[in-house]
């Protein structure tokens, strides 16, 4: 290999430099070097038949990709949120912008993800260092907002198993743990805090969680929920370990068993009184409320995270397809798999809340004054969020013969659910954490397990009184803002940076299908359009309204809305700013030369200097098609550096 020189690019980027060796005297040839490293994701690989190394990683069928794909996309959104929206949105009037979000912003990003991955064979880090050095920060942005969500998802996979447990302890009369309100032994009577309030709710907010006043007051970590977080840990590092040589097996079980519980629901919610009540409540069409731009930013909202974009999840998992893959059509059915789940999975839970609510009222008509019992009034106490799953849910789950088995199947459902977005989050953070050069001699075992250690400790904080409040902090501020800003830079640099252009040849290319002019429209303006609103909308709002969290009241038995502490608003934009800065950060470094000496830190770039972006696309075309003299197969590993000559060009 050619030495080095402290000569640096102009645009800021280390790379190797020009290699004038080729010859002697004046009759040396000027070159270009190019370092191959790995078969998956390096220059040589994207065009190449040798995909089938013995270091090289790729799903082992159709079906492996695509249940992965749905069930990291389909997760407990779904669930817990999407019902939320459509009954406080219009009901079924709600679908309209909801499908008008999904084909104007949800499946152009989601095709853009997708296929950038499938065809540079990279993890996030590396696709944004190769379409141009300066966006490098892309892709570590997309690390950190992965591992901020990564922290409080697994938290409520750990309240789904704590639940779990309980529902097999069952008592002699064969009721839930949470059915009936405890009796306080002092005075044989019931507990105050649980009468004011339910026995379901008094079970989330005193048994499991043991709520404290305010955020300001978290107390110490309960021991319960510290061993349900490290199962919950050890169990997402058991599946994960391999990347997907081991997760790719677990994801049959996560991606299919959620649709044979939500079945069994939607048959026994169809036959229960009040059934059609619920689904009547929801779906009624309120088509006056599409006047309103709340409606069709909240569908705008929805769509974004349903899909789990800007994780950079999707990058990865087209990283490993095969090149010629059809992307499009992959894009195409798992958007609609996922509408379909939102709506199904709707109709059950209205339909099982209708049981419930008709249940409430005629035990209202019982023992109080008719006029106090409404069904209306039933139907519109919405929850949503952990609200739902744990509090209003397992309040109908009760009332169903055989209560604990309709306990076990559900959470055992959200758990499949839980688990299948947390996989993806994980594999995404995780390909980029394996493509820095220094981490690649590490074992995966090790990083994997490293990561979940320090995400089990980290994570404790949410085993505290106040764990809910870290939580639904997290949830409004680490996922918001960073991700749609990801989002929109994504669409930008791939659009006009690596240019529309190029990056419809490359689908064309892969699918054989040229993309016209939904796709142009779409990628060019109406996307980011929609990106920069909602972007817009999330700032005001934060601006204009002072942020509120739930605080549980153990005098009044209810959740009372209270303003956030200004020291937690000030860890807020933390999170958000350590979820922007590195894009910034890492173009300025770049851009000026602030680092006398970069790192190679994505697989399979080409280093080089004195070169301009066209330069670049004309000498990744030409790398698909090198060939060595011993056969169309160049071999590389992650330890020696083949080097030969084409041309001007010294690889």
């Amino acid at each position: 290999m050619a030495g080095k020189t402290p000569e640096l690019t102009r645009n800021g980027h280390e790379l190797a430099p020009l290699n004038n060796r080729q010859g002697s005297g004046d009759n040396r040839k000027p070159g270009v070097t190019i370092v191959l490293q790995g078969p998956r994701g390096s220059v040589i690989s994207r065009g190449s038949p040798c995909l089938d190394q013995e270091d090289n990683v790729a799903w082992s069928g159709k079906i492996q990709f695509f249940l992965t794909i749905i069930g990291y996309s389909v997760g407990l959104g779904n669930i817990w949120r999407f019902p939320y929206l459509c009954q406080q949105n219009g009901g079924g009037a709600f679908l309209i912008p909801v499908a008008v979000m999904l084909v104007l912003e949800g499946i152009p990003l989601f095709l853009i993800e997708l296929g950038i991955g499938q065809k540079m064979r990279l993890g996030s880090l590396g696709v944004w260092n190769t379409i141009h050095p300066w966006l490098g920060g892309i892709g570590i942005s997309s690390c950190l907002v992965t591992f901020f969500v990564a922290l409080y998802y697994n938290v409520i996979i750990t309240w789904c198993f704590y639940y779990l447990f309980n529902s097999f302890r069952v008592t002699s009369e064969f009721e839930l743990p949470w059915q009936r309100c405890p009796i306080d032994p002092l005075t044989n009577q019931t507990l105050k805090e649980c009468e004011k309030s339910s026995a379901t709710a008094y079970f989330w907010y005193r048994v499991t969680l043991d709520a404290s006043p305010s955020i300001d007051d978290p107390g110490a970590p309960k021991w319960w929920i510290v061993l349900c977080l490290l199962i919950a840990w050890i169990v997402v590092f058991f599946i994960v370990m391999k990347g997907i040589q081991s997760s790719g097996k677990v994801v049959y079980f996560t991606s299919m068993f959620p649709y044979l519980v939500l079945t069994i629901f939607f048959i026994e919610g169809m036959s229960l009184k009040g059934a059609g009540a619920g689904l009547a409540h929801m779906l009624k069409p309120k088509v006056h409320m599409l006047m309103e731009p709340k409606v069709w930013l909240d569908a705008a909202t929805q769509v974004f995270y349903s899909f789990g974009l800007a994780f950079g999840s999707l990058i990865a998992f087209g990283s490993y397809n095969n090149p010629k893959n059809n992307c499009v059509r992959d894009v195409i059915l798992v958007s609609i798999c996922n509408a379909m789940t939102a709506i199904y999975a709707s109709v059950v839970i209205f339909a099982i809340l209708g049981f419930k609510a008709v249940s409430k009222v005629e035990e209202c008509l019982l023992t109080q004054n008719a006029t106090n019992c409404s069904l209306e009034k039933e139907l519109d106490e919405a929850a949503e969020g952990t609200g739902l799953a744990f509090i209003v849910f397992t309040e109908a789950i009760v009332k169903l013969p055989f209560a604990p088995f309709w306990a076990i199947l559900f959470f055992v459902m959200l758990l499949s659910l839980g688990i299948g977005s947390q996989i993806g989050m994980l594999e995404g953070m995780l390909c980029t954490i394996f493509d820095i050069e220094i981490l690649k001699r590490i074992s995966k075992q090790y990083i994997t397990g490293t990561l979940c250690l320090l995400c089990f400790f980290i994570g404790l904080i949410f085993t505290t009184g106040a764990g809910e409040y870290w939580l639904t902090m997290f949830d409004s501020f680490a996922g918001t803002i960073g991700l749609i800003v990801l989002a929109l830079m994504e669409m930008i640099a791939v659009m006009y940076v690596y240019g529309h252009q190029r990056f419809t040849n490359d689908i064309y290319e892969m699918t054989g299908v040229r993309p016209g002019w939904y796709w142009q429209i779409t990628w060019r303006f109406l996307a980011p359009g929609i990106m920069i609103v909602i972007l817009v909308w999330s700032i005001v709002s934060m601006v204009i309204k002072h942020p509120e969290y739930s605080v549980w009241s153990a005098e009044k038995g209810a959740a009372v809305k209270t303003p956030y502490p200004g020291w937690v608003l000030v860890v807020a934009g933390a999170m958000i700013l350590a979820g922007i800065l590195p894009i910034p950060i890492v173009f300025l470094l770049r851009r000026y030369q602030i680092l006398k000496m970069d790192i190679n830190i994505h697989e399979g770039s080409i280093r080089r200097i004195d070169t301009t972006v066209s330069t670049k696309e004309m000498i990744t075309d030409v790398d698909e098609q090198l060939t060595s003299p011993e056969g169309p197969c160049i071999t590389a590993s992650n330890t020696l550096k083949n080097k030969f000559t084409i041309g001007d060009f010294e690889v």
